[in-house]
């Protein structure tokens, strides 16, 4: 066993014709030795160092198998048996990626986001991790270090807070009105050609081209047949993230030459003006531009021009306080959201015992509060800590169902015979039982001493810890 305690040796996935040595690819610290004329990229893709750090990604970040159903498991068992012919199918220009497979998923707000599930062995080459220069990844140092200040999308040392705290800076700046972009279908209607002449700009290998529009081209299963894929660069792919700030950047180029203060994530961007009339302007310059530059249409019911405080982005949105202070603050559906997991959770026709209730609660909200603890405003988390533990309330008085079993389960909370007897022979529904005397029996020390933590508590260290 290996010091990481989960992978096997390092010779089990020793590519043929490669040094055992540490990789000397400056792809490692950014920097191209060739410039943007580096014919010999594809043997930078193929190295040795470059591909056991991918290898250790994609089994880090598992997923769904491919079309071939092998699962990332077996991955190690592929490059054994595969490798040698995949490597030289790469240097000679001839492998040919397999199609991905259709997902779809439910949008948050209603219809369909469809996902390309890539095979492990393509997932490997493709390989996009933030940091660190492995597989395709050489392409990052490459295009990243022209990409605008402005874009924080899938970029190293960039994340999606650093996004919102330039937005508030320029609210608070008195740029109070935005031009939120919403391109239609983005990912499913990228220009192909349009797309591979930006990476021609700085990408001169012919055989990575050819490979990136293979991967482009390579189509999609759907109920076991293949479709052609004409257009659009599949979401679920490693390397789609990329590509979409390769194709987006141009934007980026054409809002900083107009001067306009923005901020853009993916495909996600806001514009920040002073006016509503200048809002609208911009939105129809930027529109026309978007369609006639790139090909693009800009979705007309999802866009707007409106205040910040009434949008959302990346699931924050404003509060204007006295003063004229802005602060950051979580979005009206974001908070629709996590409570919708939460009722999933606590559903109380779920036959689950508290304990798991209160680790599945734990879990889920540790992680979410991990990115949503940016918000300024913390009386929202201390009203939701009270909504989660009259939602366990609920639970737990839908679990005493015998008259028998209350008065046994009251009378150990303490509470008062009287009381005890009202409420072991109530009537009342799960909902309104969680509430009134129950709050007060099994309030904040009780779920506590059950392990439940608090979310304003949790709320309150990481802000002390940033």
């Amino acid at each position: 066993m290996s010091p990481e305690g989960a992978y096997p040796r390092e010779e089990v996935v020793k590519p043929q014709g490669t040094e055992g040595g540490p990789s000397s690819s400056p792809a490692r610290n950014g920097e191209s030795p060739h410039g943007d004329n580096d014919s010999g990229l594809m043997e930078r893709v193929v190295e040795r160092n470059n591909m056991l750090a991918a290898l250790k990604r994609v089994e880090r970040n598992g997923g769904a198998p491919g079309i071939d159903g092998i699962p990332t498991e077996r991955l190690r068992d592929q490059i054994r048996a595969e490798w040698p012919r995949i490597r030289q199918e790469l240097l000679s220009g001839t492998y040919k990626p397999k199609p991905v497979r259709r997902v779809e998923i439910p949008k948050p707000g209603g219809g369909k986001r469809l996902l390309g599930i890539p095979t492990v062995m393509d997932r490997l080459i493709q390989q996009h991790p933030p940091t660190v220069g492995t597989r395709l990844q050489v392409l990052t140092p490459i295009f990243d270090v022209g990409f605008s200040e402005h874009s924080y999308g899938f970029r190293p040392r960039k994340r999606a807070h650093d996004a919102i705290r330039e937005a508030r800076r320029y609210v608070q700046e008195g740029y109070e009105w935005v031009v939120d972009l919403d391109i239609e279908k983005f990912f499913d209607r990228v220009n192909h050609d349009i797309l591979m002449a930006r990476v021609a700009r700085k990408v001169k290998d012919k055989r990575v081209l050819t490979l990136i529009r293979r991967y482009l081209q390579a189509g999609v299963m759907i109920n076991g047949v293949v479709m052609e894929t004409t257009e659009g660069t599949p979401q679920g792919g490693p390397i789609s993230p990329l590509l979409a700030n390769i194709l987006l950047d141009e934007l980026d180029k054409e809002l900083e030459k107009r001067g306009h203060k923005f901020v853009r994530y993916a495909d996600d961007c806001n514009i920040y003006v002073k006016s509503k009339r200048a809002g609208e302007r911009v939105m129809e310059s930027i529109k026309r531009y978007l369609q006639e530059r790139l090909k693009l249409k800009i979705n007309e019911q999802k866009s707007a021009v409106d205040r910040p405080w009434k949008l959302k982005f990346l699931g924050f949105s404003m509060h204007k306080a006295k003063g004229g202070q802005i602060l950051i603050r979580l979005a009206p559906q974001t908070i629709e959201r996590v409570k919708t997991k939460i009722r999933d959770i606590t559903a109380r026709n779920k036959p689950v015992s508290i304990a798991e209730r209160i680790g599945r609660l734990n879990t889920y909200l540790g992680v979410w509060m991990g990115y949503f603890a940016l918000a300024e405003t913390p009386s929202v988390f201390k009203d939701l800590d009270g909504w989660i533990r009259r939602r366990l309330r609920m639970c737990l008085w839908k679990q005493w169902k015998r008259v028998r079993t209350r008065y046994r389960e009251l009378r150990a909370l303490g509470l008062p015979e009287r009381v005890v007897h009202e409420f072991a022979n109530a009537r009342k529904g799960p909902w309104r039982m969680a509430h009134g005397p129950m709050n007060r029996a099994l309030g904040n020390a009780y779920w506590q001493s059950q392990g439940l933590t608090s979310l304003i508590e949790r709320y309150q260290r990481l802000r002390e810890a940033w």
